[in-house]
């Protein structure tokens, strides 16, 4: 039997990083399932799922703690996705605006009182084109329970984004 390990992680950014994680996970004869990982600030941070045989799950995990001896913070849990999907539709969520403090504090807050779940979400400020003014973009994968009217959502987060002056728009159902 295999155990699922979540993994983040985050060190001083130099080349060989991802390839110190990628051969501890598979000196334990763990498989790299699914990740993200960046570049931020002169830091690399990421996150990492990872299935590992259980007999070697305990290993896995202090090899992962010995790494900081070379510059990679890695904590770990153990994953038990509970989550039963049947019960929710995946809705995409897109955002841009003039960059201000509070979108997505304003944005998030509007979902969680819904019920709605981000399940991933990235952002970027980036210069427009033409004025030079620095833009806001997100683009999330929400989680929503079936049965949420999805036009008092759209009303909710619409009202949201008049006040922030941001253009959202919300995608249709990916999968259910």
């Amino acid at each position: 039997m295999s155990v699922s390990l979540v993994l983040t992680l985050i060190g001083e950014d130099k080349p060989g990083l991802v390839g110190l994680l990628s051969q501890t996970v598979a000196d334990h004869d763990g498989n790299w399932l699914e990740s993200r990982m960046s570049r931020m600030a002169g830091r690399f941070a990421g996150i990492l799922r990872a299935s590992v045989p259980e007999a070697s799950a305990d290993a896995l995990v202090a090899a992962l703690g010995a790494l900081e001896s070379q510059g990679l913070r890695v904590v770990v849990e153990r994953s038990t996705d509970s989550d039963v999907e049947s019960e929710f539709r995946r809705i995409p969520l897109e955002l841009i605006g003039a960059d201000r403090p509070g979108i997505i504090r304003e944005i998030s807050h509007a979902l969680a009182s819904r019920h709605i779940n981000v399940d991933e979400l990235l952002t970027e400020c980036t210069s427009a084109p033409m004025s030079g003014e620095i833009l806001f973009t997100a683009k999330a994968s929400l989680r929503v329970p079936l049965g949420s009217p999805m036009d008092e959502i759209q009303d909710a987060l619409e009202e949201i984004a008049d006040d922030l002056m941001v253009e959202l728009t919300l995608g249709e159902t990916t999968d259910t």
